[in-house]
C-alpha cells in the first residue's frame, strides 16, 4: 500500500467518521440539511449509520487491503444520494460542492484500490 493511500485513507476516515456521528448524534448543521433537503430526520440517522459502517470498512481496510474498494465505493454511492438530493432541490454548484468533491475523491480512492487486494 503507498503511502498516499495510507494518508487518504486516514483522511476519509475522519471525515466521514465525524460525518456519520454528527448525523446520528443530530447536530443543528446536519438537522437543517435534511430538513432542507425535504428528507425526514429518522433517515439523517439512518444515513449517519449507514456512512459509519462505510468508516468501518477503510478502518478494515488497513488489515484486508481487499475492502477499501468496496468501502470506497460504499461511501461513493452515498455521496452521489447527496449530490443527487442536492440536484432534487435546485441547490447551487456551490451548496453541492463539497459532497460532489468528496464524491469524486472517495470514487477515485475506491479506483486506486481496485487491485489491491484483487475481491473479484
Amino acid at each position: 500500500m503507498s503511502i498516499l493511500t495510507l494518508v487518504f485513507q486516514c483522511l476519509l476516515i475522519v471525515v466521514f467518521l465525524f460525518s456519520g456521528l454528527s448525523k446520528v448524534k443530530g447536530a443543528k448543521m446536519q438537522v437543517e440539511t435534511f430538513r432542507h433537503l425535504g428528507l425526514p430526520q429518522w433517515f439523517r440517522a439512518a444515513a449517519g449509520y449507514i456512512v459509519l459502517v462505510g468508516v468501518a470498512g477503510l478502518i478494515i481496510g488497513f488489515w484486508h487491503e481487499s475492502i477499501l474498494f468496496l468501502a470506497g465505493m460504499w461511501i461513493s454511492c452515498i455521496m452521489l444520494g447527496a449530490v443527487l438530493s442536492h440536484i432534487r432541490v435546485k441547490d447551487s454548484f456551490k451548496q453541492m460542492f463539497p459532497a460532489l468533491l468528496l464524491m469524486i475523491i472517495v470514487f477515485l480512492f475506491s479506483l486506486l484500490n481496485y487491485s489491491a487486494g484483487s475481491i473479484f
